[in-house]
């Protein structure tokens, strides 16, 4: 890592994980592996926003603490990169598991519960499918009706959560999902 941190894909240890690593990292990786409209890629480090964003929009009054589980909900992608569904599903256990040790490490790193509470984890699967809704047709090149076939028909949302949608540069991307964390784990 870029911090001169060492982390041990198959045993991470919550020691050698850095909120800067993690937005560094996420704000270089491609959601629908690059394929979107706009000068910027939309990164996996704006995707998280959105969806922390959207989380927090249909679950008003949310503690801090979920909040901060919905925005780090993709975290591990700063080493192991998007990996869209399909591969995910062929590639099989293997790749969850390691996916899944790698969340619960940087939820030990900074205080949460190593697994999302299964109501709450609903809640998020939920905000990111909503938000797929929205890259999809807004950046991806889906049609209207593809998406809604794919991801089901999204709740309204307020502009303030669309204007997320816009990729920004690397540099962006990191410094506001650095703002955003600090501003849930401060709070």
């Amino acid at each position: 890592m870029l911090s001169g941190r060492r982390l041990d894909i198959l045993d991470p240890s919550p020691l050698d994980v850095e909120i800067e690593d993690i937005a560094h990292g996420l704000a270089r990786v491609a959601r629908w592996n690059g394929q979107t409209a706009g000068e910027h890629i939309f990164s996996v480090a704006q995707h998280s926003l959105l969806v922390e964003a959207i989380n927090a929009h249909l679950q008003p009054g949310l503690p801090q603490p979920w909040q901060l589980m919905a925005l780090l909900h993709d975290a591990p992608e700063y080493v192991i990169g998007d990996i869209i569904s399909p591969v995910k599903a062929a590639v099989g256990e293997n790749y969850k598991s390691v996916e899944k040790r790698l969340l619960a490490t940087i939820h030990i790193r900074f205080g949460l519960p190593p697994e999302t509470p299964p109501p709450l984890h609903r809640k998020i699967k939920r905000a990111d499918t909503v938000a797929a809704f929205l890259e999809a047709t807004h950046l991806a090149g889906f049609a209207r009706e593809e998406a809604l076939r794919i991801f089901g028909r999204p709740e309204p949302l307020p502009r303030a959560v669309l204007d997320i949608l816009a990729p920004v540069s690397t540099g962006e991307a990191q410094a506001h999902f650095k703002q955003r964390f600090d501003a849930l784990l401060g709070g």
